[in-house]
């Protein structure tokens, strides 16, 4: 039955964050509703992350044709910012990051539906280009060292970067938040805080999740995955705001 259960967190877990970049909404509370700690949930749900932007990758490939020099110069900003957010939680797993990351989540999903807002969200400046992958790279030290919501700030940045569809730009989204997670899984194998007889599981369900979350946002309109996700996002915080302040 807890083998039922963890597959089945995953898949709603990658569902939704294929839709709404909020992945850690349903893990990471699940995680910690089946007795792990709030670090080795957090080392473990990232462990279990690196399938969901595969899984959501394998249902869209047509899309991805001609874009892959575009992901991989992204990634390289979020995957360095990641190993330096990997190293922080492995130095400094502490209780005061943890008290200001739901209000983290709220700044984002105030960023998400402002971006939103923007008649032209593409059209940025050099300087704001520039800003733009500086903003990737502390997404990725931000998704390294906690993870919950770095998909919003990193959907915010690569909507700002990309002239591609947003399809493609969500797809992007997931696959390098994949490789982040990655990066910081490389270091927390070796602080041994992953529960992988938790995390395999899991990690079947996000990636099932993820590759139909992927198809369904085929069908929804930006705008409304903006609001989704910032519904979400409040919804997170509130939670991580109990968690770390209750």
């Amino acid at each position: 039955m807890q083998f039922v259960y963890l597959i089945i967190l995953g898949v709603l877990a990658g569902i939704v964050a294929a839709v709404a970049s909020m992945a850690s909404l349903v893990s990471y509370p699940g995680l910690l509703l089946f007795g792990l700690s709030p670090v080795s949930a957090n080392m473990t749900n990232t462990a279990a992350l690196v399938t969901t932007g595969f899984g959501s990758l394998s249902s869209c490939l047509k899309e991805m044709r001609g874009h892959w020099g575009e992901l991989w110069r992204y990634a390289f900003f979020q995957l360095t910012g990641a190993l330096i957010g990997g190293w922080l939680l492995v130095q400094f797993p502490g209780k005061i990051f943890q008290k200001l990351v739901p209000f983290f989540v709220l700044f984002s999903a105030g960023l998400l539906l402002y971006s939103g807002r923007q008649k032209h969200p593409k059209q940025a400046t050099k300087l704001g280009r520039i800003g733009a992958y500086f903003g990737l790279f502390v997404a990725g030290i931000y998704a390294g060292y906690f993870g919950a919501a770095s998909g919003v700030l990193t959907l915010i940045f690569l909507t700002a970067l990309s002239d591609s569809s947003f399809v493609v730009i969500n797809a992007i989204k997931s696959v390098i938040g994949s490789l982040a997670n990655l990066v910081a899984l490389a270091l927390f194998a070796f602080k041994g805080g992953v529960n992988w007889p938790v995390a395999f599981p899991l990690a079947i369900g996000l990636f099932i999740g993820g590759y139909f979350g992927q198809k369904m946002i085929k069908y929804l309109k930006p705008a409304w995955v903006r609001w989704i996700t910032a519904c979400f996002s409040v919804l997170l915080a509130i939670y991580l705001g109990w968690r770390a302040w209750g």
